[in-house]
């Protein structure tokens, strides 16, 4: 992970976004250098990756700099300001029909834009929006929900209520009646609410309400004429607008370039029957490749059967042609994102340690795969909107998924027999385990990745299933509880568990016994749940390289009293802890783990100390602690981290200075210490900082640090701009 965070850090290209202690203030920086393309040799990929962890280096981005650059600009291009032309009049067309159904008819509350897979609805939805005349018209009040195959309808009902009236509501009500949206609210201002992705009848009625001024805009594959006012049925793209978009992905420009067989392109682009999201995809895949490869996929492509609402298969079969040409490997990697629930961001560490525990690769390799992906359009690199330290990994860059491109993974994952399957997945999420499982437990389970997706899970929901092979386990649930499944005993070379809550508080988990049986677990994540203590007679998990725990309640199950982390996790060697809460320090047990590399404490406002012998880390390269409002000091032992290579404490807003003993930090190359309002000097020993290359810092201490610069050593200081906005809560 330590490559792969010196990739990451060049990741931002442009304004960068990072939020502060109540996730409202925004510091952007200007990042414009650029960095060559990495090409070569292994050898030559691991010497570029070897100094970007910490962000010393270039910091345009690198590869992913280039691949979310290109999804920036084919937003601006297909959905962005003046851009939205190039995808065609019809989508123009629709624009101007569905803006008239939501400002100029006021008998319509609820208006639908209809399409099938790929007919870029949702891009036509958030281009109406992003439009100046709807934002106007609405007073701002545009508001974007997704809702997908296996919506949590009472969650959602609870963000609209608090969406359309403004008040927050505190925990979680079961219960949001329809009369109080009916009633309750009093009718200001104009409000829009668009619902996407919406695939039942059923939940839509549950999420309709009907307030004077406000607008609903369903968006879906489905026509619901029992509750739609009026429906705009998309169009697909003209012959003429479907070149355009496909040339734009396979040739880099809007138009067939000279030398090229006109009449097979026209005839490829022909069989994508107008569909966006098939013209990008396919228009990519065969961008640099002969005209045999070409002549190959024409065939291929004309021997699939006729695109319509009723042949979602068929739009499958046509998009299968991209993965078919695709290295073993890199097909691989891309099937297993089916694992993951629709709709959602994936934090590129759980993808990253995924396909590096199942494929036998490294972390560079497996970070490659993942810029090819997508460079091909089958996935989305995503910068998350509530982003703080642009060096840190957890939800800094996601990986995001077309739906249909996801449909097209589980396709093509589940064409075997079951027990015979790579990947045992649950497309969507149920109130307990598929039958087909239960109907085929006689016999053990081959697949590699289990995906379980549910409800509250108590301890007789599950059946014992057997799994030898498998390797990365996927809990995704949305509860309050959740009995942990006791098939785990039966995974003996399980070396990957992602466990993640998608409900509105803190799961109590239960089973926790099944731990003492991971011998060969390497990586584990858990999200927005309640640490639980663990068994007294626990078995190290000796194997254990990285722990991650995500918006969960700590509930001081780390203390030292309670958990001895040295002796249960002896190779740790990264270590995160990203907005929990209920803990005030670290046990000081965890400076005797002395494999630790990396420690991260990010957003946690109930930190607040360090403990005194983190000087002890001997082999710690990275200390992030960011965002951690309570936090005062540290401690004077930082000054024996030898070989720390970068320290962030960027907001924490009541620090007041840095130890006077950091001048120990001989290998220390970068500082993040932006928006520490306390900070007003720096300590004389900073001058034995030789290996020191990059400050990020306000403009109030700059001049301290740059008096540093001017002595001819290799010290960049940085200053970070402010930046006061709340886009980022779109998301």
């Amino acid at each position: 992970m330590e490559k792969l965070e010196k990739t990451i850090s060049r990741f931002v290209h442009g304004p960068m976004q990072a939020h502060v202690l109540a996730d409202v203030h925004h510091v952007r920086f200007d990042m414009a250098e650029r960095f060559d393309r990495i090409e070569g040799s292994t050898r030559r990929l691991e010497q570029r990756l070897g100094g970007l962890k910490i962000g010393i280096v270039d910091e345009s981005g690198g590869w992913i700099g280039e691949a979310v650059k290109r999804v920036e600009e084919e937003e601006e291009m297909c959905g962005g300001d003046g851009g939205f032309m190039s995808l065609g009049a019809g989508m123009e067309l629709g624009k101007r029909k569905v803006k008239e159904m939501l400002m100029g008819r006021e008998d319509l509350s609820v208006v639908g834009i209809l399409g099938i897979g790929g007919s870029g609805k949702t891009t036509l939805a958030r281009e109406i929006c992003r439009d100046d005349q709807v934002r106007s018209h609405f007073s701002n009040r545009v508001f974007f929900l997704t809702v997908s195959q296996s919506p949590n309808v009472e969650q959602l009902r609870a963000k609209i209520w608090e969406m359309i009236s403004g008040n927050t509501i505190d925990g979680f009500s079961p219960m949001i009646p329809q009369w109080r949206l009916q009633y309750d609210i009093k009718p200001a201002a104009k409000t829009l609410l668009v619902l996407d992705d919406v695939w039942s009848l059923s939940v839509l009625e549950q999420l309709k309400f009907r307030i004077p001024g406000c607008k609903i805009l369903v968006v879906s594959r489905f026509k619901f004429q029992q509750v739609t006012d009026c429906t705009y049925e998309l169009e697909l793209l003209r012959e003429d607008e479907a070149m355009s978009l496909f040339c734009h992905f396979a040739f880099g420009q809007n138009s067939i370039p000279l030398g090229i067989n006109k009449n097979l392109v026209k005839q490829v682009v022909d069989e994508c029957k107008g569909l966006p999201l098939a013209l990008k995809v396919i228009g990519a895949s065969l961008r640099d490749q002969p005209e045999l490869f070409w002549t190959s996929a024409k065939n291929r492509l004309s021997r699939s059967q006729p695109i319509c609402e009723s042949h979602e298969v068929q739009l499958l079969e046509r998009m299968k042609l991209s993965i078919d040409y695709l290295p073993d490997k890199v097909r691989q990697c891309f099937l297993d994102l089916g694992s993951f629930p629709e709709d959602k961001k994936i934090p590129l560490d759980i993808v990253i340690n995924m396909w590096v525990e199942l494929h036998d690769i490294d972390e560079e390799e497996a970070f490659a795969i993942l810029v090819e992906l997508s460079n091909k359009n089958l996935l989305t690199l995503v910068k998350d909107a509530r982003s703080g330290d642009m060096y840190s990994t957890y939800y800094e860059i996601c990986v995001s998924q077309h739906d249909v491109l996801r449909d097209l993974a589980i396709y093509l994952s589940s064409r075997e027999d079951i027990n015979r399957r790579r990947r045992l997945l649950m497309p969507r999420r149920e109130e307990g385990l598929p039958k087909e499982w239960e109907r085929n437990l006689d016999e053990p389970f081959n697949a590699q990745i289990v995906s379980v997706y549910t409800g509250r899970m108590g301890g007789m929901d599950w059946f014992q299933m057997d799994f030898p092979k498998a390797e990365v386990l996927i809990l995704n649930f949305s509860s309050d509880e959740y009995f942990l499944p006791p098939f785990i005993d039966n995974m003996p070379k399980l070396r990957a568990l992602i466990l993640i809550n998608y409900g509105t508080s803190s799961a109590v988990l239960h089973n926790v016994s099944v731990f003492s049986n991971l011998s060969n677990l390497r990586s584990l994540w858990l999200e927005k749940v309640s640490v639980p203590r663990l068994p007294d007679r626990m078995i190290p998990l000796e194997n254990l390289r990285k722990m991650s725990i995500i918006l969960s309640d700590i509930n001081n199950n780390l203390d030292q009293s309670v958990v001895d982390l040295p002796h249960l996790f002896p190779r740790l060697s990264e270590f995160t802890m990203d907005h929990c809460i209920n803990f005030s320090e670290l046990p000081p047990s965890i400076c005797r783990m002395q494999s630790l590399r990396s420690l991260s404490i990010t957003n946690c406002d109930t930190l607040e100390r360090l403990p005194k012998d983190l000087g002890k880390l001997s082999s710690l390269q990275i200390l992030r602690i960011y965002a951690c409002p309570k936090l005062r000091s540290l401690p004077s032992g930082i000054g024996h981290l030898i070989w720390l290579k970068y320290l962030d404490i960027s907001q924490c807003v009541n620090l007041r200075c840095l130890p006077e003993e950091i001048g120990g930090c001989r290998s220390l190359e970068k500082i993040d210490m932006r928006e520490c309002p306390q900070i007003r000097n720096v300590p004389m020993s900073v001058a034995a900082l030789q290996s020191l290359q990059r400050v990020i810092c306000d403009e109030e201490v700059s001049w301290l640090w740059k008096d540093l610069e001017k002595i001819g050593s290799n010290l960049c200081v940085q200053v970070a701009e402010e930046c006061f906005n709340l886009d980022w809560l779109a998301e």
